[in-house]
């Protein structure tokens, strides 16, 4: 199979242990990737943020190839049972490209807001293990075994430390890709990283020879590389993941379907409610077929049909989202930004909603973001390796990174309808 990608270029996938992919890419859960976008909403503050999580997985399933190709280039200093074989290659290939199957719609706020709260990571397993899926039929025809494997991949769980972690660590193919692809489609660069020379930086921490080793960075050639992946991923977060615009549209949206899942479950009839959102939402188990049909032109076509329902806030917020009338944000700081200042200025605005004739629960709210752009993988910190001395963790060599290692980045927002923004400004005096 060979592919053009608009951030890697030339993909192949040609090898025998690589053709299980062009089988995988066949499969209706991998297809239905193709409905559903990569960074959901995003596209509201950035127009091209239009790429699926298809055409991620695909990339990191790419970058994945380049690192197993790296691996066994250095990998002769090892004892045989440590070394990558055709079978685990051809296991980190699948659990690469299947590592985001089970995303619902919208991205990451979908699973938020839906009652059953079953996390995207579970129904990919989900997926990877039940006989009924294309995926599962594919894996089970190389090995019986292979499903489960990869399952275990998926959830950074591998005898080989390093390979678990190339598919769910602080540095993994997932981000690989999608930092270079998210900066891609929404035109920033802040996103942009040597992805070439960070792979062949890579070595092996030193260990005893019964330990399988886990992946180090090259101290003489690669910590400047290493710097600029964890910044992009820092500056990703600042500049597109926590865009204001974004992070509006997708509280509204999480508004919506937990107020219509409450409406469900006390008997409302809704148009064109899927069956697993009417499942989930009178607290019933969703079946996996159902989960199956939901994806972004679902979700979409429901918002839509609820804009002419008779409860009159449904409607109004739906009609909002689908022609970009966002609600307003209000950025906090300094003592606004504390959890009691938060809690204040969420009752001031609140009580201000209510007085013009506004549902609080509905029209205002609070946005809490919180992420740490670097930090240790447990109790495995990415180690930097040099020719003469010892291995040292990586905070402990940049300067940069000792700095950010564990600090939290926090956006606190209040998230008003327009017609009160104004005068939440003012009688918060911001």
């Amino acid at each position: 199979m060979i592919l053009r990608d608009p951030v890697h270029g030339l993909v192949s996938f040609e090898s025998d242990e690589e053709r299980i992919i062009e089988r995988l890419v066949d499969t209706p859960e991998v297809q239905r990737l193709r409905r559903i976008r990569q960074l959901g909403v995003t596209s509201f503050a950035f127009p091209g943020a239009e790429h699926t999580r298809f055409s991620h997985a695909v990339g990191a399933t790419f970058v994945m190839k380049l690192l197993l190709a790296r691996l066994r280039q250095i990998e002769l200093e090892l004892p045989l049972s440590q070394r990558v074989t055709d079978e685990s290659a051809r296991d980190a290939l699948a659990a690469a490209l299947l590592h985001d199957v089970g995303h619902g719609p919208l991205s990451h706020l979908f699973e938020d807001a839906i009652a059953d709260g079953v996390r995207h990571e579970t129904w990919t397993e989900r997926i990877v293990s039940d006989s009924s899926t294309g995926v599962n039929a594919v894996l089970a025809s190389y090995d019986s075994n292979m499903p489960s494997r990869v399952t275990d991949l998926v959830h950074g769980r591998h005898p080989l430390p390093f390979l678990a972690k190339a598919v769910s660590g602080a540095f993994d193919v997932d981000r690989c890709d999608y930092l270079l692809r998210d900066a891609h489609a929404t035109g920033v660069r802040y996103g942009n990283y040597d992805l070439d020379w960070l792979l062949r930086s890579l070595r092996f921490a030193p260990t005893s020879r019964s330990e399988a080793p886990s992946l180090a960075i090259d101290g003489a050639k690669g910590l400047p590389a290493i710097e600029a992946f964890m910044l992009a991923r820092l500056f990703m977060f600042q500049q597109v993941y926590l865009h204001k615009a974004t992070r509006s549209a997708e509280w509204m949206i999480r508004t919506i379907l937990r107020y219509a899942s409450t409406l469900i479950a006390q008997g409302n009839v809704l148009p064109g409610v899927p069956p697993a959102i009417d499942c989930a939402s009178r607290g019933k188990e969703v079946p996996l077929v159902d989960y199956l049909e939901l994806d972004d032109h679902v979700l979409w076509s429901m918002l839509h049909a609820w804009e002419a329902h008779s409860d009159r806030a449904l409607a109004d917020l739906c009609a909002r989202v689908r022609r970009r009338a966002l609600f307003k944000t209000i950025e906090l700081f300094g003592e606004w930004a504390a959890e009691e200042g938060r809690q204040k200025g969420l009752r001031c605005a609140r009580e201000i909603a209510i007085s013009r004739g506004f549902d609080a629960d509905l029209y205002v709210g609070l946005d809490l973001a919180t992420v740490t752009p670097f930090s240790d993988e447990d109790d495995e910190p990415l180690m930097v390796v040099y020719q003469k001395g010892p291995a040292r963790p990586l905070y402990e060599v940049s300067f940069l990174l000792g700095r950010l290692r564990d600090q939290l980045l926090t956006r606190a927002r209040l998230v008003v309808t327009p017609e009160i923004r104004e005068e939440v400004v003012r009688a918060l005096g911001l």
